[in-house]
């Protein structure tokens, strides 16, 4: 943090550039106190000294938005990092600051309007292909009331910078229209005709998700877990099978090794929709646990705006923030570095608005045209020692609508996905009836009280029909609730498999079943949980596959009675 006088006017969240050594470092305004204004610096600040000169820039702390942003590796203040690393080597420098878009790169541009036509903020004005998508070139957010198009240039090949259009505004000024704008990222974007209440099910092709803890498509939800339990894979595996359009991850103080790992891996990941690399339609901001504290609020930010962005074409967003608890340590220190009142375990007092503001930014919306876009915002919480408890955590449960708390306990015992599936929950819809899903959950509770009371009275201190549920709870976690990533099948199971798998376990979850002793049904669910394993790896409607269903079909009705009374109604 640095402390500077000015004169003159400032402005919240401006940008500045202290001059120290000859190099321009980037700041932002997050206090005023008469003339007197507070910056946080998102370089390193070493040889700043008192009386070097600041210059304010009068602008907002922007992102670029435009054509050229798909499979991009940007850092938080969406510099393009291999173009950094070719102009300053393995060490990036201090002061070097980049355009976060290709000027030179010409791109054919379509004009979806013409001259005397009325457009607002956020329509389209014209359209070029980008990857897979038609990039919508799109009116500047910021433009306010109604717009005339007053030129637009013919269908040709054209740079960012180069004036496609010119609108005239309510007051008769001309304004020239690019392929590119510039954005605040901490004001959200809001150039729609309506915001709609998350109902669809964002589908991830896990199953215990899409089940028992499904997410919505513009909805919100976070994956607290202590260090190992999985959270990364299981947003490399999201990113990779979730039904969304563009897949951003923000690496948000995560350590230098994972962020790699995550640079390497992507590219080389294939797309299931276009069997493509996955990069195509993903971008990436990096901010390591190494690079400056401060850029990680940037970071955190920037990622949201492009999704809004992308959002605002129609698309469905997954916006991938990794970790929030390194962005929420970033606050603690800016905050005790501006000398507040700190609140629990020395966060700053409102780290849960800023929390929840950012949140907030997810949704579905109607755009003016009729068009639905989304962003679902899920986020990993690091709580040391996997506290729960902790103020981070609770913040964040607060106001998203489905929490994936992973087990140390599972992670241990090699279960994949490591996901809680007692402590976990969720307040969308997921693929299947509810009260077929809650039947389930219902085992899995049941099941749990009796493994506990296992370990302390033993097997033969436990009656046949506990042990029978016993066994039925371990067969659902077993052979559903855990996924084998390794298997090119039971890596990503589509809703339809799900729903179709999930219907023969509640006949066997559901079912009274005879059998003479402990011995006896532990051998019949062994039988039953090895065909499942093997129906598991089979493609879906398979010759085998067909063969293993009916296989199981015939063990369940050799020990058959009849149907539980509680189970009554939910077949």
């Amino acid at each position: 943090m640095v402390s500077v006088e000015f004169t003159g006017e400032a402005t919240m969240n401006e940008v500045c550039y202290v001059n120290s050594g000859g190099r321009k470092l980037k700041s932002e305004v997050i206090r005023i106190k008469g003339n007197e204004a507070d910056l946080q610096v998102f370089e390193m600040t070493t040889g700043v000294g008192v009386g070097d000169d600041v210059e304010f820039t009068g602008e907002l702390l922007s992102v670029q938005l435009g054509p050229g942003l798909l499979g991009q590796v940007y850092d938080g203040l969406q510099n393009p990092l291999p173009e950094l690393a070719e102009q300053c080597g393995f060490f990036l420098d201090r002061g070097v600051y980049l355009s976060a878009l290709d000027e030179a790169k010409k791109w054919d541009f379509t004009p979806s309007v013409k001259a005397g036509d009325k457009v607002a903020a956020g329509d389209q004005i014209g359209s070029v292909k980008e990857g897979i998508f038609d990039h919508w070139v799109m009116v500047p957010f910021q433009l306010d009331g109604v717009l005339i198009v007053k030129n637009v240039v013919a269908a040709g090949s054209y740079t960012v910078n180069d004036k496609v259009a010119e609108v005239e505004n309510e007051r008769g000024e001309l304004i020239p229209l690019t392929m590119s704008f510039n954005w605040p990222v901490k004001r959200a974007v809001n150039c729609y005709a309506e915001r709609l209440k998350p109902s669809e099910t964002l589908v991830t092709k896990l199953r215990i998700v899409d089940t028992f803890i499904p997410v919505a498509k513009g909805g919100t939800y976070c994956i607290p877990g202590p260090f190992g339990a999985g959270k990364t894979v299981l947003q490399h595996v999201t990113s990779r099978n979730a039904e969304a359009d563009v897949v951003i991850i923000a690496a948000c103080g995560e350590r230098a090794g994972e962020v790699v790992e995550t640079i390497r891996e992507f590219p080389e990941l294939i797309d299931p929709r276009t069997g493509r690399s996955l990069m195509e339609r993903t971008i990436i901001i990096c901010n390591t646990s190494s690079m400056p504290v401060a850029a990680r609020e940037a970071s955190v930010y920037t990622a949201v705006s492009i999704a809004e962005y992308y959002r605002q074409m129609g698309l469905d967003v997954l916006l991938l923030a990794d970790s929030t608890s390194r962005w929420a340590q970033a606050m603690r220190e800016m905050s005790g570095r501006l000398e507040e009142i700190p609140g629990e375990e020395a966060f700053p007092a409102y780290l849960e608005s800023l929390i929840a503001a950012f949140y907030e930014r997810a949704g579905i919306v109607r755009l003016n045209n009729g068009d639905i876009g989304s962003v679902t915002i899920g986020g990993t919480v690091s709580p040391a020692g996997g506290n729960f408890e902790e103020p981070v955590t609770q913040a964040t449960l607060k106001v998203v609508g489905a929490f994936h708390g992973l087990s140390q306990q599972r992670a241990d015992a090699r279960k994949y996905p490591a996901i809680h599936p007692l402590e976990s929950w969720s307040k969308y819809e997921g693929v299947i009836d509810k009260k077929k899903t809650e039947y389930g959950r219902a085992i899995l509770f049941r099941g749990d009280e009796v493994d506990q009371m296992m370990r302390v009275v033993g097997e033969e201190g436990t009656s046949l029909e506990d042990y029978i549920i016993y066994l039925k709870a371990d067969l659902l976690d077993f052979v559903y609730v855990q996924q084998n990533s390794f298997d090119p099948v039971d890596d990503a199971v589509d809703p339809e498999r799900q729903e179709y798998t999930y219907n023969i376990l509640l006949d066997i979850l559901t079912a009274k079943l005879d059998f003479a002793g402990k011995e006896e049904a532990r051998t019949w669910f062994n039988r039953v949980r090895q065909n499942f394993l093997d129906y598991n790896s089979k493609e879906w409607k398979s010759e085998e596959f067909e063969k293993l269903v009916s296989t199981i079909f015939q063990l369940l009705a050799e020990k058959k009675i009849g149907v539980e009374a509680d189970a009554e109604g939910i077949l």
